[in-house]
């Protein structure tokens, strides 16, 4: 019986200590009176688990601040050089890597272009991508505290890469190799997933608590963000709407599907598309979507003429997300969103003219804010949040 109620009190403290914390890392500047005031835990409480966060180096003081009549209060901060994260993109054909705080501000990052890859060669890419971005770190308390890796592909709720079908990967244990490697906490999550996160977070859609995050990519993928959590499904699967057919009997997809809408509206598709019509880039053999862009920025017919199909198919896929979830705000990420000028209006126009009416009411159809950087800042706040919950639970001294 004592065992049982000690236990509780470890929870309750433990829960008490996260919400002291989560209010300074929202609210700083604050006070000890106000953290008191805003989680209605009484001040002998706050001060004390002030105290063992202080200790932890978690959060700092720095003051006075304004008096309302007393003594000036000392005010709290989070610390975010506590630590640094590291977040990592994994696309089908690069690999994009920051190194942030623990707010989340990118304090240096690293690009690396690649194509037709074996796993084991990626897997050295992406060591020496850590290793790089692990050197530009400045001596802290806890020095890097996790790495965060999100893959185009579907995720088990236990970390394993189950399919990674524009990979070729099936049944990777990506996070044993890296948490072997570095011996830090290793995140691996669907990059879609994490860019939905990182715009919820960081981006377009902080002011939003249901939203559809369209990563588009050489496929596509959706995260899926509702009553302002992300929502992974059963067992982790959702977001598959790459692979929705869109057209019975259409293309054969690499998942061994027909029709998939990641056929006809992904960066794959644009270019086997300008490939098609022989689109000419000047002093290049090599079609890709940065030079058809900068053809579309000079006002090539032809290249705003993919753009614009392109915008049209996407349509096509999210006026269904859209009759499915009805949600308040649909963000269009990754490479794709830098092509926002052409895709924009046909892309509007589909969704208006198919989407029910009542779904479309207070709807916001967005470009991502972050552009190619949602995924990365994503799965870098997951390593973020995982640290401070890992942290309070190993820090916590005797009951008090």
């Amino acid at each position: 019986m004592r065992q049982n109620k000690r236990w509780n009190q470890q929870v309750v403290k433990k829960e008490n200590k996260t919400l002291v914390l989560d209010s300074i890392r929202n609210n700083a500047p604050i006070s000890r009176a106000d953290i008191a005031s805003l989680t209605g835990l009484n001040k002998g409480t706050v001060s004390s688990l002030v105290n063992e966060l202080l200790g932890e180096k978690l959060i700092y003081e720095s003051g006075p601040g304004k008096s309302s009549g007393g003594r000036r209060p000392v005010l709290l901060y989070f610390n975010q050089l506590a630590g640094y994260s590291i977040g990592i993109d994994l696309g089908v054909n690069y690999l994009l890597g920051i190194l942030t705080n623990l707010e989340g501000n990118i304090c240096h990052e690293k690009y690396v272009d690649f194509d037709n890859l074996t796993y084991e060669e990626i897997l050295q890419e992406m060591i020496k991508m850590v290793d790089y971005l692990s050197a530009q770190t400045e001596t802290t308390p806890y020095g890097i505290i996790g790495i965060g890796v999100g893959v185009p592909g579907i995720i088990s709720n236990d970390s394993k890469i189950l399919l990674a079908p524009n990979l070729n990967w099936r049944n990777i244990d990506l996070k044993e190799e890296l948490e072997s490697k570095f011996g830090v906490p290793v995140t691996i999550e669907n990059e879609a997933n994490a860019g939905a996160y990182g715009e919820k977070t960081f981006g377009i859609g902080k002011n939003h608590h249901n939203i559809i995050y369209v990563s588009v990519g050489i496929g596509i993928g959706v995260g899926l963000i509702l009553n302002g959590r992300l929502y992974k499904g059963n067992n982790g699967f959702s977001g598959e709407f790459g692979h929705m057919t869109i057209e019975v009997g259409g293309t054969k997809c690499s998942c061994g599907s027909e029709g998939c809408w990641e056929l006809y509206a992904s960066e794959r598709a644009l270019i086997k598309s300008a490939q098609r019509n022989n689109i000419h880039i000047p002093d290049s053999k090599e079609i890709s979507l940065e030079k058809l862009i900068s053809l579309a920025k000079n006002g090539d017919h032809d290249s705003i003429q993919l753009f614009e199909e392109i915008g049209k198919y996407l349509g096509v896929g999210i006026n269904n997300i859209i009759n499915i979830f009805n949600p308040e705000q649909v963000i269009i990420g990754n490479r794709i969103a830098a092509a926002e000028t052409w895709l924009k209006e046909p892309l509007r126009q589909w969704v208006e003219n198919q989407t029910l009416w009542f779904s479309q009411k207070d709807l916001k159809v967005d470009f991502s804010a972050l552009l190619t950087h949602s995924a990365a800042l994503g799965v870098s706040a997951f390593a973020v949040e995982k640290f401070l919950l890992q942290a309070i639970e190993t820090n916590e001294g005797a009951i008090s």
